[in-house]
């Protein structure tokens, strides 16, 4: 690389042995931009199956300064991030004359708004809001998206009470009938993000990997030549990404090397997938901030699990199916169960923020750049209500939403609402979405309320 400019444009790359390397945002890249250098907003999108326990969940008084419920406990630190949405339905998710089918309904329509054709060959539902998005925004970026997840969606045929699996797996659709799979294999996102972009050479790439050389050892030349050119400031910054960089193919060769000498007695597990459920859960969040901090995409869906998930949750000490736990029949132990379930997936999103406020970014930090929606498509899982659901929204979007606020809504306010709001936010302004009404007043007047 020849730097000819005294100031880097903001696609820079490292380029050797096959290997692009996008950079972070740096202090050097600003006077390129200047006079109109302005955050951009990324959009995120973070799915939990199976509904939530609401009352250890859903703050009683609206307005600022709300008193956090004991599932919703860790995100307290990101108060000033977040703003509570109660009220809110995806009613589209409910039968409509369909009969059973739920947790396909809720799968398929939590970002499309669009109720899914029941079959389990037949697919439609509708073109998801991420993808609205990445159509827009993917001039801008490497990748148009990413839909990203931690359970595998190699499950086919039917799921739920004659809905194909493909409703279930992910909630993210290109268009009516073309469902996105997820990627949940850290290697592979990572190849994707940090490789050529040539899948022809993939296995090339994946050859060089398993003989554990580093991709940053194969931009090193490049990489110091840059360093010498660069601000302390920016060798700081440079020095933490590459930091992360090399964590993350530690953590990945580390998972390589146990999962081949684990014996399964059935089947053998994905390569680089790790054994825990919070450690895979944190390594593909990191790739997710990575893949922001680069700008390599601007728009990221991540499911904690496929809607309808029966994963025990052994870390803390549950063997039973999540989903089952979650048809309590106000049975009390399950209830708990489930609660201890909504609190590890609460910590886990609390981590993506904490990572993202402390990535850098124009003007702030990612969480500050960006908007981050969290939440079910079911609120009662007992009962599988699409009304009254459990969201969240964080980040401030550049400056365009102010957080520390639980805002309640009429009851049966289109989550499309909502979604048609995100876009907007982005830069991505859209008349109607689904069953939306109108775009959400995020910014509606409330009362200060007492701790």
């Amino acid at each position: 690389m020849i730097i000819e400019k005294k100031s880097l444009p903001r696609r820079t790359f490292l380029r050797g042995m096959g290997v692009a390397l996008a950079l972070p945002m740096l202090d050097a890249m600003t006077p390129a931009l200047a006079p109109s250098a302005k955050p951009v907003v990324r959009l995120g999108f973070v799915y939990v199956p199976n509904g939530i326990i609401m009352d250890k969940w859903t703050p009683v008084a609206e307005g600022a300064n709300f008193e956090f419920k004991s599932t919703m406990k860790p995100l307290e630190l990101y108060r000033e991030h977040l703003l509570v949405l109660s009220g809110l339905a995806q009613v589209q998710g409910r039968a409509l004359g369909d009969g059973a089918g739920d947790h396909a309904r809720a799968g398929a329509t939590w970002l499309t708004g669009v109720h899914p054709k029941k079959s389990e060959i037949s697919l439609r539902a509708g073109v998801s809001v991420d993808q609205i998005a990445a159509q827009a925004l993917s001039q801008h970026t490497q990748f148009g998206s990413l839909e990203l997840g931690i359970e595998s969606n190699q499950l086919a045929g039917g799921c739920d009470s004659g809905y194909s699996c493909a409703y279930t797996n992910t909630m993210a659709w290109r268009n009516d009938t073309t469902p996105l799979p997820v990627e949940n294999n850290p290697r592979a996102i990572f190849e994707r993000l940090f490789g050529d972009g040539d899948s022809t050479d993939a296995a090339a790439r994946m050859a060089q990997f398993k003989r554990q050389r580093s991709l940053l050892d194969y931009v090193n030349t490049n990489l110091k030549r840059l360093n010498a050119s660069l601000g302390a400031q920016d060798r700081a910054k440079m020095n933490e990404y590459t930091d992360a960089i090399r964590d993350i193919e530690r953590r990945i060769q580390k998972a390589e090397q146990q999962n081949a000498t684990v014996k399964m007695p059935v089947m053998q597990r994905p390569t680089a997938v790790p054994e825990e459920f919070e450690d895979h859960v944190k390594m593909v969040m990191d790739l997710q901030v990575l893949a922001y901090q680069t700008d390599l995409t601007r728009v990221i869906t991540l499911m904690m699990a496929r809607e309808g998930s029966n994963r025990p949750y052994r870390n803390i000490n549950i063997s039973d199916g999540h989903h089952n736990l979650t048809h309590h029949q106000n049975d009390e132990d399950k209830i708990a169960k489930v609660t201890k379930i909504n609190e590890v997936h609460v910590k886990l999103f609390a981590y993506l923020l904490e990572r993202m406020k402390a990535t850098p970014d124009v003007g702030g930090n990612l969480l500050d750049n960006s908007l981050v929606m969290y939440g079910s498509s079911i609120s009662d899982g007992n009962l599988h209500t699409h009304h009254d659901l459990p969201i969240v929204l964080a980040g401030g979007g550049a400056g365009q939403v102010k957080g520390n606020r639980h805002v309640m809504y009429p009851k049966e306010t289109p989550l499309n609402n909502l979604l048609l709001t995100v876009l907007e936010k982005a830069g991505v302004p859209t008349e109607k979405f689904g069953d939306s009404t109108g775009k959400l007043e995020l910014e509606k007047p409330v009362q200060l309320s007492k701790n």
